[in-house]
């Protein structure tokens, strides 16, 4: 179970641990038992449960803390000549006052707005989670270990990049918007084309697909289309969605000095086709950087420009396995939380009035998640767990701009399978 916890603010939240039980039969979704197979090698390799390394929530120290003025240097006592012309010339600096641009003053009044919110909510729900047994306090062992996987994975070089695997991927000839299903008799996949249609694993047990050499995971019950937003045809003839989680690649200046990924401008995120992709009630979720200029854009723009209701404003709030915020809570340039914007399809009059008739309680205006976060860049929670009571439980769910796949949902980007290269999955049978 995802949620370890729960309160009037939020939820505290064990990913490891949801993740894990995707790679299981059935993928958390109650699904059955595997298929029949045709040899006794087959079945030993379909009953093999991968589970995510532990090592990527292994975090036990804030990325930073706000260290104390320091204190003024010391003077030299009155000496002797020779003394004094050993005794180095301390020079005082002059305070420079703090200018801060509209930008980062209107993030300072967002977080004195809700600063009370992430804290109090936040400090039930950890210490909540020190009673679980989730959090708590790491051994020296722990600490050192942490930062030596850390590092390995931070500077791993032969893992695929599909950005640009997939410009060089050959294309087969297909039906118009055919959808590949893989093999529901074996869990191995031989090279195949995965781009530009839809691809289902529908068994209820994981997959392993080869894409130029490499090895990818695929969870139960998932579908994922692995192309850019110049192609997004087949989702648009694939279903309805009552769900569509949003993680859009904001522009800003350190993704362009990092070149980390490519970056969409607001007016490209707005030509999103989501009305023609939401079902009937659809509750979208877009995922908000602490910029108070992409804020506004996605409340006074963007949802209006795709007949959505703004309607809540829920944080993420990261935290080490020690239970403290991975940024201080005070940083002027890092918060240690992320905002998503939720809102819901409007309908022809103009209104939301279904969300009433269905019986589905009001989505609250704040709520916080609190997770230690995934070390892998840009890897977000899932949300599944949280959003639950708020939609059938019967609705089609889409994920945009995916890293990564989940049980029962529908993953598109073009980096869609990035965190779903074996080199990330252990089988459990060799852990230390």
């Amino acid at each position: 179970m995802a949620v370890v916890c729960e309160s009037a603010a939020g939820w505290l939240l064990d990913e490891l641990a949801l993740v894990n039980k995707w790679y299981e039969a059935g993928g958390g979704l109650g699904g059955g038992a595997p298929p029949l197979l045709h040899n006794e090698q087959d079945t030993k390799d379909t009953k093999a449960s991968y589970k995510l390394r532990e090592d990527f929530f292994r975090l036990y120290k804030p990325y930073f803390t706000l260290q104390p003025a320091p204190a003024p240097a010391e003077t030299c006592a009155p000496q002797s000549d020779s003394a004094l012309s050993r005794c180095p010339r301390v020079r005082k600096k002059r305070k420079r006052p703090i200018a801060y641009n509209q930008g980062e003053l209107d993030a300072l009044e967002y977080h004195k707005a809700i600063n009370d919110l992430i804290s109090e909510g936040s400090r039930l729900l950890i210490q909540e989670g020190f009673n679980k047994g989730l959090l708590h306090s790491p051994s020296g062992s722990e600490e050192q270990e942490s930062k030596i996987v850390s590092k390995l994975y931070g500077n791993k070089k032969n893992l695929a990049d599909l950005c640009d695997m997939s410009k060089d991927m050959p294309l087969v000839s297909l039906p118009e918007y055919a959808v590949k299903v893989l093999d529901t008799e074996s869990p191995f996949s031989h090279d195949g084309d995965y781009l530009l249609h839809i691809t289902e694993n529908a068994s209820d047990f994981p997959q392993i697909i080869h894409i130029m050499g490499e090895q990818y995971l695929i969870p139960p019950k998932s579908n994922f289309l692995l192309s850019d937003i110049s192609y997004m045809d087949p989702l648009l003839h694939y279903k309805k969605y009552g769900i569509i989680v949003i993680d859009p690649p904001w522009e800003n200046k350190s993704v362009k000095r990092s070149k980390r990924y490519n970056s969409l401008s607001p007016s490209k995120i707005k030509e999103l086709p989501i009305p023609a992709m939401a079902a009937p009630d659809c509750l979208v979720i877009t995922w908000v950087t602490n910029r108070q200029k992409h804020l506004r854009f996605v409340k006074e723009e963007l949802y209006p420009h795709w007949s959505i209701r703004s309607l809540a404003e829920w944080h993420w709030v990261k935290i080490t396995q020690s239970g403290e915020f991975v940024f201080p809570i005070d940083s002027v340039h890092k918060k240690p939380y992320e905002i998503l914007v939720l809102g819901r399809l409007m309908h022809l009059d103009n209104s939301t009035s279904r969300e009433l008739e269905t019986s589905l309680p009001p989505i609250p205006e704040h709520k916080i998640i609190v997770s230690v976060p995934c070390s892998l860049h840009s890897h977000k929670p899932p949300l599944s767990e949280v959003l639950k009571e708020y939609v059938k439980p019967d609705v089609e769910r889409l994920e945009l701009f995916a890293r990564n796949l989940q049980p029962g949902w529908t993953s598109w980007g073009n980096e869609v399978l990035k965190f779903q290269h074996m080199d990330y999955f252990i089988p459990p049978e060799t852990e230390n």
